[in-house]
């Protein structure tokens, strides 16, 4: 039976929109972000598929549709800054200049840290694109001898990590300002971060969008300049 599901170019599709479904109703009942709807359906299909073992390569064949959707679905962020365009122009000084320290901030950490910790330096290249979309990190990783797949890890888990604690932590550190919080979700956490942006606000998710936008070209100006030096 399992077999016979495993093998059906619907399953992996089925699968997928209801575990996640399910994970997006738990969220809203619990009100946590630990129970992050993406970590939490992921986490449960990894699961799924050891317990069924089902290979992932069949899985992912059968996902194939949703993986057409990413590149709309990311684009389609940019609805919110073309509607809050005007009033964006006022502050794109500041945007900008959050946008290269965030990014000088987050090559600079990783790099530190991969250098006390005696990391190697194919693994650190990988992990410096991890504040960038996955499109561009796993390009940019390639194209530097770095490992994608270890870059697309990364890139995951920092924009769940955004997505899941930067709410708490705009209110920890006070940081009240729409504009602010935009900055910092679109700078730190890319596309996933913004999705939680825009639900703070529609100026919050405008300034992220422009912001993950921003700081994807400068991390691939400053990653390719820098990497004959590292």
């Amino acid at each position: 039976m399992i077999e016979f599901l495993s093998s059906s170019s619907f399953f992996a599709l089925a699968l997928a929109l209801v575990v996640y479904a399910f994970a997006d109703v738990l969220q809203k009942k619990f009100k946590t972000p630990l129970l992050n709807p993406l970590v939490v359906s992921s986490a449960v299909i990894i699961l799924l598929l050891v317990v069924l073992d089902i290979p992932n390569e069949r899985f992912q064949a059968g996902c194939q549709v949703l993986s057409y959707l990413l590149t709309p679905a990311t684009i389609c962020l940019a609805i919110s800054f073309y509607e809050k365009f005007q009033a964006l122009k006022h502050y794109l000084p500041a945007v900008i200049a959050g946008v290269l320290a965030g990014v000088v901030c987050s090559l600079g950490s990783v790099y530190i840290l991969c250098k006390v910790c005696h990391v190697d330096h194919t693994v650190m290249l990988s992990l410096m694109p991890k504040s960038v979309t996955t499109a561009i990190g796993m390009a940019l990783s390639a194209e530097l001898g770095g490992i994608t797949a270890i870059s697309t890890v990364a890139i995951v888990i920092t924009g769940n990590i955004g997505n899941m604690a930067g709410p708490t932590l705009c209110k920890l550190l006070h940081i009240d300002d729409e504009i602010s919080r935009g900055v910092a979700f679109g700078t730190a956490s890319h596309v996933i971060g913004t999705s939680k942006a825009i639900e703070l606000s529609q100026l919050t998710g405008a300034v992220s969008s422009l912001s993950l936008t921003l700081a994807g070209i400068v991390t691939c100006l400053l990653m390719s300049f820098l990497a004959q030096y590292m």
